[in-house]
C-alpha cells in the first residue's frame, strides 16, 4: 500500500531534456526519483522526485497534454524547499557544479539557505524556514 503525500502544493518544472534533468536534480540535489513516464519518442512526458520528503513534478517542454497543442509555452520556474541540513545539501550542490546564485547565508528571518541555478534557468532555492498556515 502506497502513503498519500500529506504536500498540499507541488512544484511542476519543465526541462528541453527531463531526462538529463532529472539526473542532474539526483547528483546535485539527491533527488529520488518516484516516477518517470516517457511517449512514444522517449521524452519523459512526467516526473514525480522526492527531495527532503517534499514531491517535485515536471516533464520534457512540448511533450504531454498541456504544451503539446502549442497553445500554452512552459517557462522557467522558481521552487523553495525545505531542507534540514543547507550547510550539506549547499556542499553537494556545490560539488556538483550547481551554480549558486543566493550564498549560504543566515536570514532576518530565522532561515539558514541558498539558491542554485539548474542546467537550464530553474532558480531552486533551500532553506530551514517553514511557512505556516494560520
Amino acid at each position: 500500500m502506497t502513503k498519500r503525500s500529506e504536500q498540499l502544493a507541488y512544484p511542476i518544472v519543465s526541462y528541453q531534456d527531463a531526462k538529463a534533468g532529472i539526473e542532474w536534480l539526483r547528483q546535485a540535489f539527491g533527488a529520488e526519483v518516484l516516477m518517470a513516464h516517457e511517449d512514444d519518442d522517449g521524452r519523459v512526458v512526467h516526473f514525480e522526485l522526492g527531495l527532503e520528503g517534499a514531491i517535485v513534478m515536471g516533464g520534457s517542454r512540448g511533450a504531454g497534454e498541456l504544451a503539446s497543442d502549442g497553445r500554452v509555452e512552459l517557462g522557467r520556474a522558481s521552487v523553495y524547499l525545505i531542507v534540514s541540513d543547507p550547510d550539506t545539501h549547499h556542499a553537494r550542490a556545490t560539488e556538483a557544479g550547481a551554480e549558486v546564485v543566493i550564498p549560504l547565508r543566515d536570514e532576518d528571518y530565522g532561515s539558514r539557505g541558498y539558491a542554485a541555478l539548474d542546467p537550464e534557468g530553474n532558480v531552486w532555492s533551500f532553506g530551514t524556514y517553514r511557512p505556516e498556515v494560520p
